[in-house]
């Protein structure tokens, strides 16, 4: 079997401009893997770290040659002539070697780098598409990492989007809507190329209805538009009358998923919205989304509450988590030992997966598999900063995870997703 011949890094640019890690790894067959890593800009506390320089002379602090040297000087030293096909082992070996909770020797940037880029490369070496490479590993993990990788006959499926067509908060520095991502959910089976389809069409319909009513259709980090509108209602309110332009029904053909990152307002012992002007506590907060839910055909809210308001979220789930997606971001970061904690007191019901939250393609595996096992639902996502790299569009349909955030269909390193589900869902249709 192959073995580990080489690992290299090099900083490059992610979709804001600011710098991050791109790894190679090679076999000793000649097969290649590359991945580069995404950044967040509205992150959770409890995230493994990100390194970065902090030099105030090279890329305003942001650049990641400290992370790019870690990998090319110290990891490549441990893993060549490893067996690349062995993810857990190597995976843990990173870990370990860091030593850190946080990752923050290494960085979790480093670490990813090189766990997505193994993985490829072992899937090139097998002449596996990399969706059916993470569905092996994924089986072997459910089993607790023992046994051989394996092939089972359950279905792969394309996920459903949840898709991003207007943005506020940090992803507007504040400058539109105090939600984070408003985004539009089909309800309707039909194959993704469909799905993509109908939200594409209502993307474009609620750039007409934002230019008609005076609004600028700029937009945010993930594509969505950026409009200075009145309230985060009149924004809903444009999205369902782009919905009934496209021709479709809200609440019966397309639903509405919000994003609230409401850490991002957690102030001392309350909430401050600062488009809405209000001060809100966290039993208020969670009869604002009540009536938010029973005003409008919301499916999803994610991250309602802030990341350490523990009470307030059993709460929020006991009282809405029947009808709708309570779903942990910042309250979980991916992180196993959240996730338990989070199913003990029924916080949530579902889970947002970021790889680059926790550092590792196998823990990031694992975190799918815990939720699996409580019953929950999950969404795979980007980040804001993101790269060309499709990774998260075959974890999606290897993991059979069921949903995916990925942005709007404006910017290529979201499309480039997109894209590549689509020729996924080509090749599982053919065969």
């Amino acid at each position: 079997m192959a073995t580990i011949s080489s690992i290299h890094a090099r900083q490059i640019l992610d979709s804001r401009g600011n710098p991050t890690i791109e790894v190679d790894v090679e076999l000793d067959d000649g097969s290649l893997g590359r991945a580069s890593i995404p950044s967040g800009s509205s992150t959770g506390s409890h995230e493994s770290l990100e390194l970065r320089d902090g030099n105030p002379k090279y890329f305003q602090g942001k650049s990641v040659i400290h992370a790019e040297e870690n990998i090319n000087n110290h990891i490549a030293g441990f893993l060549n002539g490893r067996d690349p096909f062995d993810q857990i082992e190597i995976d843990s070996e990173m870990v370990v070697q860091d030593g850190t909770k946080n990752l923050s020797i290494f960085g979790a940037n480093a670490i990813l780098g090189v766990s997505l880029a193994v993985s490829k490369a072992a899937a090139n070496s097998l002449k596996v598409p990399y969706y059916q490479y993470i569905h092996q590993l994924f089986n072997k993990i459910k089993r607790g990492g023992q046994g051989e990788d394996s092939v089972d006959d359950v279905k792969l499926h394309l996920p459903t989007p949840m898709f991003n067509v207007l943005n506020g908060g940090t992803h507007t520095d504040w400058e539109s809507t105090d939600v984070q991502e408003f985004m539009i959910v089909p309800l309707l089976p039909a194959t993704f190329a469909e799905h993509l389809r109908w939200c594409t069409e209502i993307y474009h319909r609620l750039g007409e209805v934002l230019k008609e009513n005076g609004h600028n259709t700029t937009a945010g980090d993930e594509g969505g538009f950026a409009p200075h509108v009145r309230s985060d209602q009149e924004a809903i309110e444009f999205i369902l009358t782009a919905i009934e332009r496209a021709g479709y029904k809200a609440g019966t053909q397309i639903g509405i998923a919000i994003d609230a990152a409401s850490s991002q307002f957690w102030k001392d012992d309350h909430y401050e919205l600062k488009i809405q002007k209000k001060k809100l506590t966290g039993a208020q907060m969670i009869s604002m989304w009540e009536s938010w839910l029973n005003q409008f055909p919301i499916i999803a809210l994610e991250d309602g509450l802030a990341e350490d308001d523990w009470e307030n979220w059993q709460h929020l789930t006991a009282q809405i988590g029947q009808k709708t997606q309570v779903v942990g971001d910042d309250l979980l970061v991916t992180n196993l030992e959240r996730i338990a904690m989070a199913v003990e007191k029924k916080a949530c019901n579902s889970l947002l997966m970021k790889v680059n939250q926790i550092g590792t393609l196998t823990e990031s595996l694992q975190a799918v598999a815990a939720a699996e096992n409580a019953g929950w639902k999950v969404v795979v996502s980007h980040r804001s900063g993101e790269t060309e790299d499709t990774s998260i569009a075959d974890i999606v349909v290897g993991t059979n995870a069921g949903q995916i955030k990925a942005g709007a269909p404006a910017h290529s390193e979201r499309l480039a997703k997109y894209n590549q589900l689509l020729r996924i869902e080509e090749e599982l249709t053919n065969a």
